[in-house]
């Protein structure tokens, strides 16, 4: 269980509409702020290759028309649902991590197999796969609570299905995209009660695998070259790092203001894609990027307090599936900003509710759905001889 915390009555008015509000107008910011940096930082791009300046700005509009219908879904469908269905959607996580490997039907761009051609878009089965995690994971940890806290056995098995699906990742290969999933997968089961020495045991033979991986890899160890010293060779390996530092330092305090960006039209490749918080620096400054931390900050807060609350009423379900959404939104978002800034080597992750990208984008809304669907259910308390934990 987790220890009690001070929380808002639940009979207040903020708790009895069902909805979170804070969380809400988070999203909406960032999402708001997602598309006015979408159409900014890809204006030139699409006006030169596709004729119409509004290109991407529009692809990105749909694909939020889409994900906030994914929202509304999420949010209408009882929790019960998805807690039932753990082997159907651990069967779902693997499907589509071998069908987008299978010859003739997973599409490659630079060298990666990473997505699947549906039509309109492209989808990038890493992206649902992580929500799926964060469902399959829940209800392992509901089902198997004593288990996984007092039992190694209890513990071993959900790695290996996440050990399972990280070789799965890299065979497209998504070095990123793997770390993520795995660092969801291992932030839930700690939250969940298990050993600290299970946990950190864990986390450095991950972390000397994931190093050996990188350092094997040559590809990868251009990168990681690259990041320890972009200024070495600016002009090839270290282009795009070293112009995303020139970005965010010619923003100063205020930026240059909106579609004031130079790096954006010549310099920095795919601006609008994974390096798009370098054009947002360079455009709002210091000021815009402490506003725009501050947002994920709220974000990832309300979704542990919506954890929190439905714990507190009886939802474990629930309380893991918030819990678990937090991490992967908080983590990506780091991540992506110390990509950016030069603190992590270069992945291809993208920021969360503001780069470029049909998977990404619907997804992520529909995990903040599956989000305020565990408040609404947060608000009537399950009654105690009703609540079980494995």
């Amino acid at each position: 269980m987790l220890p009690p915390i001070s929380l808002p009555d639940l009979r207040t008015a903020r708790f009895a509409t069902g909805i979170d509000w804070p969380l809400l107008l988070a999203v909406a910011l960032l999402l708001g702020l997602g598309l006015v940096m979408v159409a900014s930082a890809s204006i030139d791009l699409a006006g030169r290759h596709y004729g119409n300046p509004y290109h991407f700005f529009h692809r990105q509009l749909l694909f939020a028309a889409i994900g906030l219908a994914a929202a509304l879904f999420f949010w209408s469908v009882p929790l019960r649902r998805w807690e039932s269905a753990g082997p159907l959607l651990l069967l779902l996580i693997m499907v589509l991590l071998i069908v987008v490997l299978l010859p003739g039907v997973g599409r490659t761009v630079n060298g990666a197999t990473r997505w699947i051609p549906l039509g309109a878009f492209n989808l990038q089965v890493s992206e649902p796969v992580k929500l799926l995690v964060v469902l399959y994971l829940s209800g392992y940890i509901v089902r198997h609570y004593s288990t996984l806290c007092l039992h190694f056995l209890g513990f071993v098995r959900p790695l290996v299905v996440l050990g399972l699906g990280t070789v799965l990742l890299l065979l497209q290969p998504d070095f990123g995209g793997a770390a993520i999933m795995l660092a969801i997968g291992m932030g839930m089961l700690f939250l969940a009660g298990a050993k600290l020495w299970q946990f950190l045991a864990l986390g450095a033979t991950i972390v000397a695998a994931m190093g050996v991986l990188a350092v094997a890899t040559p590809y990868r160890m251009v990168r990681l070259t690259a990041f320890l010293d972009p200024w070495q060779d600016p002009f090839a390996t270290g282009f795009q790092l070293t112009q995303s530092l020139i970005a965010i330092g010619s923003g100063s305090w205020f930026g240059a203001g909106l579609g004031g960006s130079v790096q954006k039209l010549f310099y920095l490749p795919e601006a609008h894609n994974d390096f798009l918080f370098a054009v947002f620096a360079e455009e709002f400054g210091f000021v815009g990027v402490a506003v725009l931390v501050a947002l994920f900050a709220l974000l990832v807060w309300r979704c542990f307090v919506i954890g929190v609350l439905a714990e507190r009423g009886g939802h474990a379900f629930g309380s893991h599936v918030a819990f678990g959404v937090g991490i992967w939104i908080g983590l990506q978002a780091a991540v992506n900003l110390g990509v950016n800034m030069g603190l992590l080597p270069t992945k291809g992750l993208t920021l969360p509710f503001l780069s470029y990208g049909g998977s990404s984008l619907i997804v992520t809304l529909a995990a903040i759905g599956l989000v305020l669907r565990v408040y609404r259910e947060a608000q009537v308390p399950v009654p105690k001889t009703r609540r079980r934990r494995g």
